[in-house]
């Protein structure tokens, strides 16, 4: 199941007060980098974040 644009802007605005984010569409999914690096991704409609340090910074 793809995730939907809808959920895609909810989490957008939940994270809106970072800078330097973006996300990039991905058969059906959406992979989330943070100053152009993958920190995770909208799989089915859920938001996960890597668990890495990459990620925590």
């Amino acid at each position: 199941m793809a995730s939907s644009k809808e959920y895609l802007a909810y989490i957008s605005e939940q994270i809106s007060r970072l800078e330097d984010i973006r996300y990039r569409a991905m058969m059906g999914e959406y992979i989330l980098y943070y100053r152009e690096k993958v920190v995770g991704g909208i799989y089915d409609d859920r938001f996960l974040i890597k668990n890495d340090t990459t990620a925590r910074e």
